[in-house]
């Protein structure tokens, strides 16, 4: 008797385990988040921002410390190079670092602008009737072009004209020549720029008073703390890194001072400031060799006081829990 051997029958796979064995088989696509361009992306977005940054202001500032070492006239091709000879002519030379004095009038008018910014941003932030009225009479002078200002303050301190006229009618006016002498004319132009740029630093203490959580307020307010403890306790230590910037800014401010004083008085009756006295040593006498070593002078005193104040009132974070 024979028998015969079979094979069994294969066994038929599930339907879908050839599909799944198929996707398995495919590479698994790669997410975005490990694509190498991700990383580049940021860099593609700052690549038109950062080429402006560069041709107009990292490559002036180049070619201008370039031009220091030269005594280029603005006008020829030829630039011979002299050294250190610029520098030392600035500071040899009394009259062209003398101005640096006239400097001192606009820091003193920058402590006023910010104490008196600083009053009114801490008034305002309470709930003072007309509030938003005066907010808007303080910022409006900053809005107004330099030059506009420069000409109705020209009219407002000439002999005979609105100030004195202002000052009759209380008794105690007669003709002056606000802007004849060098220590009236700069109080005078001291004054323009603190009515024109008490706005800006009121903008940012008031925005600076107004982040602070209202919570503090209504806690001081339980405590007993009367306007005058709040504003010790609370609104100064939470503003401190705002005020410490308005500083930095009013100090550079005051050592580039220019367009207020160039349209009123172009510089005369001892009212030049440094950055006039290099605009007229670049287009007026065609030095622009030492106009331009005058210009490095003012950036590193500039880029001195900002780094020393840094020091001296770093950016701490303020815990005012």
């Amino acid at each position: 008797m024979s028998h015969s051997t079979r094979a069994p029958a294969a066994v038929p796979a599930p339907a879908g385990a050839h599909q799944a064995a198929h996707e398995e088989s495919q590479p698994t696509p790669r997410s975005w988040r490990s694509h190498p361009l991700r990383k580049a992306t940021p860099w593609l977005f700052l690549l038109v921002p950062l080429g402006l940054l560069i041709t107009f202001t990292y490559v002036p500032v180049g070619n201008m410390i370039f031009y220091s070492f030269t005594d280029w006239d603005g006008v020829s091709p030829d630039r011979n190079f002299t050294g250190l000879k610029n520098y030392t002519e600035i500071f040899t030379r009394p009259e062209l670092f003398r101005v640096f004095f006239v400097s001192f009038y606009y820091l003193a008018a920058a402590a006023v602008q910010i104490a008196a910014a600083l009053y009114f941003a801490a008034l305002l932030s309470f709930d003072v009737r007309l509030r938003n009225l005066f907010k808007g009479i303080l910022f409006f002078p900053y809005l107004i072009n330099g030059v506009a200002i420069g000409f109705v303050f020209l009219y407002f301190f000439q002999e005979g004209g609105t100030l004195d006229t202002v000052l009759s009618l209380f008794g105690v006016g007669s003709d002056h020549s606000w802007l004849g002498d060098a220590e009236s004319a700069n109080v005078s132009l001291a004054g323009v720029s603190v009515w024109r740029f008490t706005g800006l630093n009121f903008v940012l203490f008031l925005g600076a008073i107004q982040s602070i959580p209202s919570e503090q307020y209504e806690a001081a307010e339980l405590d007993g703390a009367n306007r005058w403890q709040q504003f010790r306790h609370l609104i100064l230590p939470g503003i401190r890194p705002v005020i410490g910037l308005s500083v930095m800014l009013a100090v550079s401010g005051s050592l580039s001072v220019f367009e207020i004083p160039w349209i009123m008085t172009g510089g005369a009756t001892g009212t030049s400031t440094f950055v006039i006295q290099t605009v007229k040593l670049a287009f007026q006498f065609n030095k622009t060799g030492l106009a331009s070593a005058a210009a490095v002078v003012l950036l590193v005193i500039v880029l001195l006081i900002t780094w020393l104040q840094r020091r001296i009132l770093p950016d701490d974070k303020v815990d005012l829990v």
